[in-house]
């Protein structure tokens, strides 16, 4: 079985501000909540008017607080920003709040990152340090290629790989994974019995009712993420403007690039190219990113993903520190 979950970057919208783009994310999480997806992560990203969510450990404890049954956590921290026992301190926190509920997701960009792997094994010990009823955050590194797969499995993590990124280094970055075999790391890591081991990829998926609005929902985010690539960094437009657009060459060779890692079409025609996708690469959870100009079409994607893919959050059990 094909385990969903959510990446969600905070992505600001044309005419509204950061501050709306962070309540869409609270709202989005208490959705996918309801709808069954597994865990729920929000992003890093800082000096960028296209994204909200600049401290993730601020956005992971005001979910944990609106949800019930997701796994919440980070996708990521950029680790070589900050102090490795600081970073420990704050999500053993959250995991003491929240048992059994919390991820720490760990990225290499930010900075230096020659300390990484260092940094990395400073943060598993920190939060494995035991107490009474304590249970350690789940660690996963990610990235977009071999480098942090390499560690990943050295050090006994979980691995996650940005195929929206880099979709031509998926399959040597998770065999490089796998060949560690860390996919069993378990409690080491904070991984409980029955939670998805075999690492996970970030797909950019875009879902909708018909052909026609998924292709103009992509059309949207191509011209904003062609845009960015070329240096002009600004919130995502509405789909209109998209299809008044009178594109540059420059534009439409990074769009034909960009389209190669999206995921768009009616939610039958998704849940195909998810499942392939899955299947090729040997992982059992798919993280499903979707930026989109306005909140209602990405709260529509997520919500036809889990009526494809059979999610349901009725009969699940609440993890020990659920919030009523």
């Amino acid at each position: 079985m094909t385990v969903l979950s959510v990446l969600d970057q905070s992505p600001v919208s044309e005419g509204g501000t950061p501050a709306d783009a962070l309540q869409a994310t609270l709202g989005l999480a208490a959705e996918a909540d309801a709808l069954g997806y597994h865990r729920y992560w929000v992003a890093e990203h800082h000096d960028s008017p296209s994204f909200a969510g600049t401290a993730p450990e601020i956005l992971v404890a005001a979910l944990l607080g609106r949800t019930r049954r997701l796994r919440v956590g980070s996708g990521g921290v950029l680790l070589p920003r900050y102090p490795a026992p600081k970073v420990a301190e704050v999500f053993r926190l959250l995991a003491g709040l929240h048992p059994g509920r919390v991820d720490l997701g760990l990225g290499r960009a930010g900075g230096p990152g020659h300390r990484f792997p260092e940094q990395v094994a400073q943060v598993l010990r920190l939060v494995a340090q035991p107490y009474e009823g304590y249970r350690p955050p789940e660690v996963w590194l990610l990235g977009a290629g071999t480098g942090s797969a390499e560690l990943a499995s050295y050090l006994g993590t979980r691995f996650a790989f940005a195929h929206f990124l880099r979709p031509e280094l998926a399959d040597p970055a998770m065999r490089t994974y796998r060949q560690g075999g860390a996919t069993a790391a378990g409690d080491a890591t904070g991984g409980a019995p029955g939670d998805a081991t075999g690492g996970a990829l970030a797909v950019r998926v875009i879902a909708a009712d018909t052909e026609a609005r998924a292709r103009a929902l992509a059309a949207s985010f191509l011209l904003w993420r062609s845009r960015k690539d070329l240096g002009v960094d600004r919130p995502i437009g509405p789909p209109e403007d998209a299809r008044r657009h009178r594109w540059t060459p420059a534009e439409s060779e990074r769009a034909a690039a960009n389209s190669r890692a999206l995921v768009a079409g009616t939610p039958e025609q998704v849940r195909a190219e998810l499942l392939g996708l899955a299947a090729a690469h040997g992982v059992d959870e798919i993280v499903v990113n979707t930026v989109a100009h306005d909140p209602a079409d990405r709260v529509a994607s997520y919500r036809l993903l889990a009526e494809v893919f059979g999610l349901t959050a009725a009969g699940r059990p609440e993890p020990a520190g659920a919030v009523a």
